[in-house]
């Protein structure tokens, strides 16, 4: 997989290397975030038999060292030796050792004749592994530059946060991100997990109105969503699985708006005054009800919320009367103390300012998500004592084809002004202490309008490469844009991880075979945007629901179940083409795909594009447009009756 995806980063090497023979030093080698300081030197660290070599006695760095060797050999196909003892040249070295101007993640490495990490932490030196991993996949042979690096983040928190409330996010979705976020050093994961859709979608009816609320409960049966949810026991692995890569998962119940999961689960809790996606904070039964919820997730000595910090929601509810703008007070004070009873770190979405009132609500220890500044002001906040996370909705909001913030961020825009100080129009000074640092976020708030977990990822990606330079190296990048963004594309998503399904780095064939048999596997799971796959059909009567090909994420149907045309499945959706193999008829089919739009060619004439529609709802006065696009699968051939010959599989 590693070939597949390091063209550019050769090229760039390839001009390295001709720059460095007139000069015979090396200049700073390009990784994400980009490294702080780097002094080269001359020659190469040549891999030959290499071993991990950690001191005796120490099972962290141990630890670190052995996920090091799997992701070494997941990206290059060999695994080295972990050890303990005594170095020698062609090793790699870890080690700890007191150097305070590091801080808690900053990391030195010395390449010479062997590789040397530092740290004063275990977590310097698995940063340091994502530096090193990164730079020898730029080569061949993964030879290094000799020189020296010392690199340490502007910012301690570093995060994206995804809405799976409103959009269901499969686990291991969820799992390839940790490692993704792990390997861009981006250290925290909120995960969103209760939400709901707007009640003008689903004929002004709040019981009718997507909602869902993803975690398995035994205190509340039946409230869980029933169309994906995550087990206790699952959540807690995805919490051990990035604990282990240094990233915390900051989980998030959103109340007491957003809460529409629980008032359609318990009418009484809900608001009548405001709509039932508000909880009633004058009904003693809604406080009775959450603690339940709570508590269900944070007592016991081993949790179902293990990390450090729970987030409790706390955005957006009406401020119109001056009553219930002090209970909302009292309902954020209360859940900010009722989860720090369990021992964990309140999170908030900031809305003080919104909410001014003379109730008081707990600030010191408080961490709060500053996402517009007329609902938490946030110089007045760090006034307060809160401690802020930067998430400025006109900035870092993804709203995937909803038409407002951002379908992509505007990522130039951000690579060259942003970094977490910028909060709207307010600037604190640069690593101001107030800002703990910055988030960015994906909202699915169009519950319903065809988006897939592909099409996330799609917009997700160049972000967080983006955004993770600016929130460890801040200020001081000094690599142009144009240089980063043609760079980053040749830097992989994770060791093991290829969300995008991406197959080549040029255009061209990838896979090609005769004929293709019933019930057989191809070596690819699925290809990724831009992709054109084509193969000759000869038809036989087809039961409705016959596959062509599958994949974990996706289905293409040969005879779709509804009304046996072409088409495809993802994430819930059935998309079809006007058109149907019949019998005994021999054509040949061409599916084109890209993130916009889906395209079907019979005999090389265009039959029906599936782009982006409008669809309309509440007589008109609503409308939402809606997404088909596929990334289409290949891990598994259907068992059709069609003759399938001359496949073709190109990445365009």
């Amino acid at each position: 997989m590693r070939n597949l995806h390091r063209f550019w980063l050769v090229v760039v090497w390839c001009t390295i290397t001709v720059w460095c023979s007139g000069t015979g030093v090396h200049p700073k080698p390009f990784v994400i975030p980009e490294l702080k300081e780097w002094k080269g030197n001359t020659g190469f660290f040549v891999p030959a038999q290499l071993r991990i070599v950690y001191p005796v006695k120490d099972a962290e760095l141990k630890r670190i060292a052995a996920l090091f060797a799997d992701d070494y050999e997941k990206m290059f196909g060999k695994r080295p030796e972990v050890v303990s003892g005594k170095a020698k040249p062609g090793d790699i070295v870890f080690g700890i050792r007191k150097d305070k101007e590091l801080g808690k993640e900053g990391y030195d490495i010395r390449i010479s004749d062997r590789v040397v990490v530092t740290a004063l932490q275990p977590i310097g030196v698995y940063w340091a592994t994502r530096t090193l991993l990164q730079m020898a996949d730029q080569t061949e042979n993964q030879t290094l530059p000799r020189g020296e690096i010392r690199d340490f983040p502007d910012y301690a928190l570093r995060g994206f946060m995804l809405d799976c409330g409103r959009k269901f996010i499969p686990l291991a979705f969820l799992q390839d991100y940790v490692r993704m976020m792990s390997y861009y050093k981006m250290n925290t994961f909120q995960i969103h997990l209760n939400d709901n859709g707007f009640k003008q979608y689903f004929e002004d009816d709040w019981m009718k109105t997507y909602a869902a609320f993803r975690l398995e409960s035994d205190t509340y049966p039946g409230l869980t969503a029933r169309d994906g949810f995550y087990t206790k026991q699952e959540f807690i692995e995805l919490q051990k699985q990035a604990e282990e890569c240094f990233v915390e998962i900051i989980p998030e119940i959103d109340v007491p708006a957003h809460s529409l999961a629980f008032t359609q689960y318990k009418p009484e809790i809900g608001s009548k005054e405001y709509g039932m996606d508000h909880l009633d904070l004058f009904n003693p039964e809604t406080y009775h009800f959450l603690d339940g919820l709570f508590k269900e997730y944070l007592e016991g000595e081993e949790p179902v919320f293990r990390g450090k910090r729970v987030h409790i929601g706390t955005d957006e509810y009406s401020n119109k009367k001056k009553d219930v703008v002090e209970k909302f007070r009292y309902f954020t004070d209360y859940y900010i103390r009722y989860v720090e009873s369990f021992g964990k770190q309140a999170c908030v979405w900031g809305a003080l300012t919104h909410a001014q009132g003379e109730t008081p609500v707990k600030a010191e220890n408080v961490v709060m998500n500053a996402w517009y500044n007329g609902y938490a002001d946030p110089v007045e906040m760090a006034k307060q004592g809160y401690r802020l996370v930067s998430i400025p909705d006109g900035l870092v909001y993804i709203v995937p084809a909803a038409g407002y913030y951002y379908d992509y961020l505007n990522t130039k825009h951000l690579y060259e002004n942003w970094t977490p100080v910028q909060i709207g129009k307010a600037v604190f000074k640069e690593k101001d202490p107030s800002v703990l640092g910055g988030m960015f976020a994906v909202w699915n708030d169009h519950a319903g309008n065809g988006i897939s977990t592909k099409d996330i990822h799609d917009r997700v990606f160049p972000a967080l490469q983006t955004l993770a330079v600016k929130m460890w190296t801040g200020k001081e990048a000094v690599v142009s844009y144009d240089e980063f963004n043609q760079k980053r594309v040749g830097v992989i998503e994770a060791p093991g991880v290829n969300q995008a399904g991406k197959l080549a780095a040029q255009p061209g064939l990838v896979y090609e075979k005769s004929v293709l048999k019933p019930g057989e596997h191809t070596p690819y799971t699925e290809i990724g945007y831009n992709y054109r796959v084509s193969f000759d059909v000869e038809g036989e009567d087809e039961l409705p629901g016959t596959e062509l090909f599958r994949s974990e994420n996706a289905v293409f149907y040969l005879s779709d179940p509804v009304r046996g045309m072409l088409g495809f499945a993802r994430d819930g959706y059935l998309n079809t083409f006007r058109f149907n193999i019949r019998n005994g008829e021999k054509v040949k089919i061409t599916v084109a795909g890209n993130a916009r739009e889906t395209s079907l060619y019979v005999n090389d004439r265009l039959v029906e594009t599936l782009n982006k529609q409008t669809l309309y709802f509440n007589e008109g006065k609503a409308k939402m447009s809606y997404v088909r696009t596929l990334v289409f699968p290949l891990e598994k051939a259907g068992h059709f009756k069609s003759k399938i010959t001359n496949l073709k599989i190109m990445q365009e």
